[in-house]
């Protein structure tokens, strides 16, 4: 923390609101604070509850009795009232790109108000105290006080509603002494990812023992690669497994205050199973899924089918053959007034829950029924229904003819088939711990050759070659395993989807921490993307990674694709992958957390606002403003700061 509050300190000094240039000097400034930030592991399990303290190192205002669960930008531009309440993965970051010009802005949350888990406060977003803004939502400019706002861009849906229960206030010492079992417990959680590093050495000790240096032992060092993968990645498994069955001890359906036991039990589940999506990623979207998340507490039907969910397994109910897409939420808590609040929550049999979906506490989606990408579940709905939106409105949706033996009734034969592709994805795991052992061996030759302050000078070196190495092996694991990828469709149980997971598992695994993560913004990741099939024109910004099947993708020239975007080249309606082209013309911009769909397109210099979703099949026409969930047309960001032409 220390590090990073230094840096963007001196990196951001006299950076105030207003509009820049797009890679000028006060833009990379921003680039590097925050890459900086994320380098330097600011924000972890061990460090939560500081962030509070953190995000007044960096500026920011915070008052009394605040639950920040989120990070703070490094521009230090925010302020909280008092007993103002912001729900995880909300972006605070008060900063985007459009087209050529980048803005930067204040963020300001009254007293008493609540924002939604995965809102997007925009520069200059101002909500009033007491307001609630719903999950899912973006703000730009003022929320009235005690207004209750939803959607993209976010817009009044009546007063809000803070039902809290009426008991009296927490004493001084029981909110100290609270803080610092929190700190003690959240250290002992952040422990997870070392002790299974740690087994892993011991492993690869036990093969090199008696020998005089790494450089000696390299013939025995390849031999335990293998052995010391498994081992670290089952400690993974079993310790995140324990943890959170015991952090799973007393939930039940309620009201809890932050500042409790069971307050902290449900905040530290969702990070150790978001520590979890990272460090086991080869568990999810795979036959072992439903196993793992039974495992882990909830109820998983038969034939259910299962990505990169995020979800309290107490409270999460899953159906018979219910398909939950990637990086989707169930169940999550809400704040409010310092309290937070667990309810259970349902996906009905056969539903589909697409990417990025929520289902909130109390919620439930209905058998045969489908929430949409980046949509939030409805308060009510029959069965059979289809929903699209924050806030969700009915879709009309046809359903995919299929062979039921290739999507919900696999003979043994094509059980077997994606077992096998499956267990390929140890390979990755062996692959990243390998690249470990080789920068070890590269500063144990650089000490031994010449002397530690050479091996720690050239520190960075051999991590950029670790990088390449890891941002070529998906390159190659993508060439061998799938090669050019075209449009068409694919049943779940077909080897192109067992094939394209692997290749997942080698992006994630290896590219991702090695690389890409640290590459966002940079030419490098540009190079990278192409490498892997798709096309992208010169100076191109691109923060995010995802560009799933990236063969169907063009980036014309001057494009921009900010963080947290998705370019999704694939649906997975019906348990049928339907791929297909995304094409940004020149000029065009996605802005933070949006999502275009296959056959989808952005004029030349046209822009989609934050947290949006073009539809399949869309275009948006040339040098024109669009915003929503789905898109409709925008009037832009600010008059003070109109679009160049």
């Amino acid at each position: 923390m220390l590090i990073s509050v230094a840096a963007a300190r001196m990196l951001l000094r006299k950076v105030g609101p207003g509009t820049y240039p797009r890679s000028g000097r006060v833009h990379v400034r921003l680039w590097l604070a925050e890459q900086i930030q994320d380098l330097a592991g600011a924000i972890s399990l061990a460090s939560a509850p500081w962030v509070p303290y953190y995000a007044r190192a960096l500026g920011a205002k915070i008052g009394n009795n605040v639950q920040l669960h989120s990070l703070p930008p490094v521009t230090g531009m925010l302020s909280l009232g008092s007993g103002s309440n912001v729900e995880p993965e909300v972006d605070l970051s008060g900063w985007w790109i459009d087209g050529d010009i980048v803005h930067i802005g204040a963020v300001h949350i009254g007293a008493g108000a609540s924002v939604g888990a995965r809102s997007t406060l925009m520069p200059g977003a101002s909500i009033g105290a007491g307001a609630q803004v719903e999950p899912g939502s973006a703000v730009l400019g003022k929320v009235k006080a005690g207004h209750h706002v939803a959607g993209s861009p976010a817009e009044r849906r009546g007063k809000a509603k803070h039902s809290l229960p009426d008991t009296p206030a927490e004493h001084r010492l029981i909110g100290r002494l609270w803080f610092a079992g929190f700190a003690m417990a959240s250290a002992v959680l952040a422990l997870i990812p070392y002790v299974s590093a740690a087994a892993a050495a011991l492993v690869v000790f036990a093969f090199i023992q008696g020998s005089e240096s790494l450089s000696a032992a390299v013939p025995q060092l390849l031999q335990a690669l293998a052995p010391a993968a498994l081992v670290w990645f089952i400690v993974n498994l079993l310790l995140i497994l324990v943890t959170t069955r015991m952090l799973g001890i007393g939930l039940a359906e309620g009201y809890y205050r932050v500042r409790s036991r069971i307050g902290w039990q449900v905040w530290a589940t969702e990070r150790v199973l978001d520590l979890a999506r990272d460090l086991l990623f080869p568990v999810y979207a795979s036959l072992f899924t439903p196993v793992w998340l039974r495992l882990l507490g909830a109820k998983i039907g038969k034939n259910v089918e299962a990505s990169t969910v995020l979800l309290i397994p107490k409270m999460t109910t899953v159906g018979e053959g219910a398909f939950l897409a990637d990086d989707t939420m169930v169940a999550s808590y809400e704040l409010d007034g310092g309290w937070l609040r667990i309810a259970p929550a349902k996906i009905g049999k056969r539903s589909f829950l697409g990417n990025s979906g929520m289902t909130a506490a109390g919620r439930n989606v209905p058998k045969n029924s489908l929430v949409a990408v980046l949509s939030a579940t409805p308060a009510k709905a029959k069965s059979g229904t289809s929903w699209l939106g924050s806030p969700p409105v009915r879709l009309r949706r046809t359903a995919i003819a299929s062979d039921d033996t290739r999507t919900y009734q696999p003979p043994l034969r094509l059980k077997f088939a994606r077992c096998l592709w499956e267990l390929g994805r140890f390979i990755p795991v062996v692959v990243t711990v390998a690249i470990a052992a080789g920068v070890m061996l590269a500063f144990d030759w650089l000490a031994a050759a010449y002397n530690y302050g050479i091996a720690a000078a050239l520190g960075g070196v051999v991590m950029l070659l670790a990088g390449a190495v890891a941002a070529g092996s998906a390159v190659v694991a993508k060439w061998v395993l799938v090669g050019r990828i075209r449009a068409g469709e694919h049943p779940l149980w077909s080897s192109f989807i067992w094939r394209n997971e692997v290749v997942d598992t080698f992006i994630e695994m290896v590219s991702a921490p090695w690389f890409a993560r640290g590459a966002t913004g940079t030419p490098a990741l540009v190079w990278w993307l192409r490498a892997l099939g798709a096309r992208i024109g010169r100076g191109t910004w691109c923060e995010s990674y995802w560009l799933p099947e990236a063969d169907l993708v063009t980036l014309g020239r001057n494009s921009t694709v900010n963080r947290g975007c998705v370019v999704q080249t694939h649906l997975f309606h019906d348990r049928v992958m339907s791929l297909d082209t995304v094409t940004l013309e020149d000029g065009a911009t996605m802005g933070p957390h949006g999502v275009i769909l296959p056959q989808a397109s952005i004029g030349s210099g046209g822009t989609v606002g934050p947290a949006s979703l073009v539809m399949r099949g869309e275009s948006v026409p040339a040098a024109t403003y669009w915003m929503g969930n789905p898109v409709s047309p925008w009037s832009g960001p600010a008059a003070s700061a109109p679009k160049p032409r």
